[in-house]
């Protein structure tokens, strides 16, 4: 049994943009991933060798003359040498080893990061479609996602709020995204302003959403140490985007080190940065803290909270941060994996980095909260030690 990744762009598209900062920036750099079973799921027999099959299917996927013009003009800060390079891309599932002992599912990754980097959304939501379906889990009628997703757009649009779709890497399947997708787009007007992945986006005439992930800092602190990898991760996305795409994540070395290196230059430059976890509530005290202190009106600056987001969360948020400052939303499993069946907890995180003429270096992200620490645990109390994190 295999399933399929239909496209190359059915991927979130903070992938494409950094793929495009790597390959100007760090051409020679390598790069090592893991897969976290955080939920202790058990995979049944025969799962690795599924696995197996569907990402070597990957090989056959390219770029079509169709996909690069959407790129082209929705958006133009991806410049055509990157364009032109994606069109040759194509996956080398020799990069990826998967093997299963009992129930225990293990996925590494590593090669060239400009290669690399594309692996980590479409193997999660290979592994959650082939959970459900080697397990013979029978989700919820097509008519039934559809409407589960109308009836929480209509929710939101009572909030007079904009939200997003970020839900590829937990998605249940494929077909279930492009459904929940379909019906954000046909009952979302005003609210529901584009998707993380950029094939739906293509299709439903929308908008792909998405800047930089935890890697991207992660990488920096293997090439420049834990003190400058914020700013310098900060200074050279600007330096590729030139003020697009400018919304900051916040939480890769906990959210009170980088506002201590989220000085005025950035402060002004970024539109506004990224939640994705601890209490949203004190997140957004913080950054309203943050900006009035630096002069700058909370009201011109914008948070996208994206942490594990249901509708009573979000209505939380909007109860406090109504006209103190600028925000927006997205909701990943809550919205595509919402298909009568529990979602999987899982992740894949880059585990090391080798800068061009450099080591292998261990990595780690030191979220606002513990339970999403990742990285071995001297490397983690290294990098606490360095930050002077208690």
């Amino acid at each position: 049994m295999t399933v399929t990744i239909p496209s190359l762009l059915d991927n979130d598209f903070y992938k494409i943009t950094m793929q495009q900062g790597v390959v100007k920036l760090f051409p020679d750099a390598k790069a090592r991933y893991e897969f976290i079973n955080r939920g202790k799921h058990i995979f049944p027999d025969g799962f690795a060798e599924a696995l197996r099959q569907s990402v070597d299917a990957m090989a056959g996927l390219k770029l079509t003359l169709e996909e690069k013009k959407y790129l082209l003009k929705t958006c133009p800060y991806l410049d055509h040498a990157y364009l032109d390079f994606l069109q040759g891309y194509c996956y080398n599932p020799r990069e990826v080893t998967i093997s299963q002992n009992g129930g225990r599912l293990t996925v590494f990754i590593e090669g060239f990061w400009y290669r690399t980097i594309l692996w980590e959304v479409p193997l999660m939501a290979l592994i959650c479609e082939l959970y459900y379906q080697l397990n013979h889990l029978e989700r919820i009628s097509d008519e039934e996602v559809m409407s589960r997703a109308t009836q929480k757009i209509e929710k939101f649009k009572e909030l007079n709020i904009t939200l997003a779709d970020f839900g590829t890497r937990r998605r249940h399947s494929y077909q279930v995204q492009s459904l929940v997708v379909k019906a954000l787009k046909e009952n979302g007007a005003g609210t529901f302003i584009g998707t993380s992945n950029v094939q739906l986006a293509m299709l439903n005439q929308t908008k792909p959403i998405g800047t930089h992930a935890h890697e991207w800092f992660m990488f920096h602190a293997a090439k420049y140490g834990f003190k400058m990898a914020n700013s310098l991760g900060l200074q050279h996305w600007a330096e590729v985007y030139r003020g697009d795409l400018g919304i900051a994540l916040s939480d890769t070395y906990t959210t009170e080190i980088f506002f201590k290196q989220f000085d005025k230059m950035f402060s002004k430059l970024f539109d506004g940065v990224r939640h994705d976890s601890s209490d949203p509530i004190e997140f957004a005290e913080k950054t309203i803290r943050h900006y009035q202190n630096l002069g700058i009106d909370p009201l011109s600056k914008t948070i996208i909270f994206s942490d594990a987001l249901n509708y009573e969360k979000v209505k939380r948020i909007v109860d406090f941060c109504s006209g103190k400052i600028g925000m927006s939303f997205g909701i990943g499993t809550n919205l595509t994996n919402d298909a009568g069946l529990e979602p999987l907890n899982i992740v894949v995180k880059m585990t090391e980095a080798k800068p061009a003429l450099g080591e292998w270096t261990k990595v780690v992200k030191l979220s606002d909260e513990h339970g999403k620490y990742t990285g071995d645990e001297e490397t983690i109390k290294l990098a606490k030690t360095i930050l002077n994190i208690v």
